[in-house]
């Protein structure tokens, strides 16, 4: 496989990043890919962030008012594949779908691994890597946009309006399929009178609907709402105020219901899912296998818990303490926890982080944030006397902020996995186990010297 990954590049918040005065047609050589996915030359010093190039390549653009026009390519990649989606370029759901997919894999991998080292942490352990299939996609949000003769569902193209999703090799096809009902019904509403939103999540009990307006739907729009839900099986539709964000139930049929670890729970509409199904039971797995040796007395303390994705598969090996800031994933979360070793609570850890000595008795702490981090919580988490740590991450750029403060706090990596569950986009995921308990880290260290893996996949 061509090193395709070992030039990183910044995006520093443009496509491009060069004189309006570079004009005429130059042959460039592709050096990377940035963090947009857009390949990265450079000429006269400046960094040309060109799209749908790949490293290695050499190309001809044309370069005019700032912004590079690719021409065509003269030399291509050896991991260039053709894209399978004919929308690829002009929907802004799929990044690199000229990427072939181990390349894809091995450039997110080395996105965590920069990161990690940029934090402090080195002599990292070799990471454990796992990628989705496509048509696997449970959670979707949507444009939606009404125009002359009828409505568009899809995703917005880059810096542009929403492009009709008449194809998806993302998407579960049993929400893809609903796309087309969809617009139909969508079309008959006289609340939606310019753009509004939809949001999909395909839970155990069916495709779970949440709608945004914008205006307030007629009495004849929840009729019509309400008879598409029957018709079509769906757990609930919802509609969201796109003012005071309130939320209120349209369609209603039997219960609405999720299992995690074996847990059934009713989330809220547009609850937090882990993208696809398989990417969750290997960010579960990875996240178990994290855990130190537990005890029945031991605690551990879960930050950022959602509707207990982790929570209850956590409680199989001990008594779980389970943070939440928003209301109803707490809520939710709580109402599932009767009988099992889970403590759940609704706090802001943003407004409120957990501070030293709330961590006192616990033996290890899960942390699933934000795009942004753990923002507040990382300091007083660091300065705790937490032991271990296993770090969700879903941000490579949070992830190095996050890990250099903890690396400042004596803490090693000791584990490692990289899921690809967005595929063909430039997202991430990676569970980091970090621990500052010596003996644990000599223990892992002596195993990995013993085992000399190259690399341990799912």
């Amino acid at each position: 496989m061509t090193p395709i990954s070992l030039h990183l590049f910044s995006m520093m918040g443009a496509i491009t990043v060069m004189n309006e005065t570079l004009t005429g047609v130059a042959e460039l050589r592709i050096e990377g890919l940035g963090a947009a996915g857009d390949g990265v030359a450079h000429l006269d010093g400046q960094s040309v962030f060109i799209p749908g190039t790949l490293p290695g390549e050499e190309v001809r653009v044309r370069l005019a008012s700032g912004h590079p026009e690719l021409i065509d390519i003269v030399h291509s990649s050896p991991e260039r594949v053709t894209p399978p989606c004919d929308l690829f370029g002009e929907c802004g759901g799929c990044a690199l779908q000229h990427l072939s997919l181990p390349a894809l894999l091995e450039w997110k991998s080395q996105r965590v691994l920069h990161a990690l080292t940029a934090a402090g942490f080195t002599d990292l352990p070799p990471a454990r890597m796992f990628q989705t299939v496509p048509e696997t996609r449970r959670r979707m949000d949507f444009a939606v946009q009404r125009v002359p003769g009828g409505v568009i569902i899809g995703l917005h193209r880059r810096n542009g309006d929403p492009v009709d999703m008449t194809e998806c090799h993302v998407l579960h096809p049993a929400i893809f399929e609903l796309l087309t009902p969809l617009r139909d019904v969508l079309g008959s509403l006289g609340a939606l009178t310019s753009r509004g939103s939809l949001m999909i999540n395909l839970l155990n009990s069916g495709p779970d609907l949440t709608l945004q307006t914008p205006a307030p739907l007629t009495s004849a729009d929840h009729t019509k709402l309400a008879a598409f839900a029957r018709e079509h099986h769906l757990s609930r539709i919802s509609w969201q105020d796109p003012k005071d964000q309130g939320i209120e139930t349209v369609a209603h049929s039997g219960a609405v219901r999720e299992e995690f670890g074996g847990v059934a729970v009713s989330p809220p509409p547009s609850a937090f899912l882990q993208a696809t199904a398989d990417a969750e039971k290997a960010i579960v797995t990875a996240v178990l296998d994290g855990l130190p040796s537990l005890n029945k007395k031991d605690v551990t303390v879960e930050l950022f818990a959602g509707c207990g994705t982790l929570t209850f598969p956590m409680s199989e090996k001990g008594r779980v303490m389970a943070y939440e800031g928003n209301l109803a994933a707490a809520n939710c979360l709580k109402a599932a926890a009767g009988g099992r070793r889970v403590d759940g609570f609704h706090r802001d850890l943003g407004r409120q982080p957990l501070l030293p000595h709330d961590l006192k008795s616990t033996r290890a702490v899960v942390l699933d944030p934000p795009y942004a981090g753990a923002g507040a919580q990382t300091v007083p988490l660091a300065k705790s006397a937490v032991p271990d740590i296993v770090y969700v991450s879903c941000n490579p750029a949070a992830l190095e902020k996050d890990g250099r403060v903890l690396w400042n706090a004596g803490f090693s990596v000791i584990g490692l996995t990289i899921v690809d569950q967005f595929l063909w986009s430039t997202e991430v995921e990676a569970v980091v186990v970090l621990s500052r308990d010596a003996k644990r880290i000599k223990r892992e260290s002596s195993r990995r010297n013993r085992n000399d893996p190259s690399r341990s996949d799912f």
